[in-house]
C-alpha cells in the first residue's frame, strides 16, 4: 500500500509550549486538552485563548467535563454545552466530544443536543467509540450524526494493535467520514499503523518528559490520587518528536 494517502497529523497537547512545539514539528492540527495523564478533559478558556494566540494551526478543543466514562446527565450536558459557547466565542476551529449510553451504544440523543450547539463547527467524536459494545455499529451512528471524523485505536488498548479494526472501519466508513488512528503511535510504529489501515490523519501526543524547574522538592507530599505521576516530571510534546514521526509517514 502507498503511504501518499497520508495527509494530516493532529497532535494533542496540554499546554502552550506543547502547541507551539507541535507546530514547530510540522503538525497540521491540534487537538486542546486539559490533563492528557487522564485522556484529555476539557481545557481551560485561558489555555485555549492562548493557543489560539501563539500558533496559527487549527486547533480543536476537548469537551469533555471529567475523567471515566461518557456517561453524561443533565449537570454535565450543562457544562458541555456553557464550554461549547465559550470555545465558539474565542475562536477555536473545531471541537472534540462523543457521549455514550450505559449499554455501551452511541447517545444520540445527547450527541444531538451537543451537535446543534456546536454548529457550524466540525466536531471529531473522540475514543468513546473504543468503549462500545459494537464499534461497526458505533460508526454507523456517529457516520449519521454527521461528525466530521472519529478517532479511534479499534478498540484496542493501543492503534497498532487495532490495526485490523481501523481498516475495517475505514472501507465501511467509505469516505463518509475520516477514520483518524490515535493510541500510542510514535515514530517507531508510525509507518506500520499507516501500512496496515491506510489512513489518511493520524493523531500523536509525540511528548518526552522534562525535569521540573523546580529547586526545592518536598519528598513527602503530592498532589492527586494514590496512582499519580511525579510532580517534577513534566510531560511536554517535543518538536523533534513531532517532526521524526512526519518524516517516518512520509517515507
Amino acid at each position: 500500500l502507498s503511504l501518499s494517502l497520508f495527509l494530516m497529523l493532529e497532535v494533542c497537547v496540554d499546554s502552550v509550549q506543547s502547541a507551539v512545539a507541535a507546530e514547530k514539528g510540522g503538525a497540521h492540527r491540534i487537538e486542546l486538552c486539559s490533563s492528557l495523564a487522564e485522556g484529555g478533559l476539557t481545557p481551560s478558556i485561558g489555555l485555549v485563548r492562548q493557543v489560539l494566540f501563539q500558533t496559527k494551526l487549527p486547533v480543536y478543543a476537548m469537551v469533555r467535563p471529567r475523567a471515566g466514562d461518557f456517561v453524561y446527565d443533565s449537570s454535565e450536558l450543562d457544562v458541555m454545552l456553557a464550554d461549547i459557547e465559550e470555545f465558539k466565542h474565542a475562536g477555536v476551529h473545531g471541537l472534540v466530544f462523543g457521549a455514550l449510553a450505559p449499554d455501551g451504544t452511541v447517545d444520540t440523543e445527547i450527541n444531538q443536543v451537543l451537535l446543534d450547539a456546536a454548529k457550524p463547527l466540525p466536531v471529531t467524536f473522540h475514543r468513546a467509540i473504543d468503549m462500545t459494545s459494537d464499534i461497526f455499529k458505533a460508526l454507523e451512528v456517529v457516520i449519521s450524526l454527521h461528525f466530521e471524523r472519529v478517532l479511534t485505536s479499534g478498540g484496542e488498548q493501543t492503534a497498532l494493535e487495532g490495526t485490523p479494526v481501523i481498516k475495517e472501519m475505514i472501507a465501511r466508513a467509505k469516505g463518509r467520514l475520516s477514520v483518524m488512528p490515535g493510541g500510542g503511535i510514535t515514530e517507531r510504529n508510525v509507518q506500520r499503523v499507516l501500512q496496515e489501515t491506510g489512513a489518511q490523519e493520524l493523531h500523536c501526543s509525540a511528548r518526552s518528559t522534562r525535569d521540573s524547574k523546580m529547586v526545592f522538592r518536598n519528598a513527602a507530599v503530592h498532589m492527586g490520587a494514590s496512582l499519580y505521576a511525579s510532580e517534577y516530571a513534566v510531560k511536554v510534546s517535543s518538536e523533534a518528536r513531532v517532526a521524526a514521526l512526519l518524516a517516518r509517514a512520509r517515507t
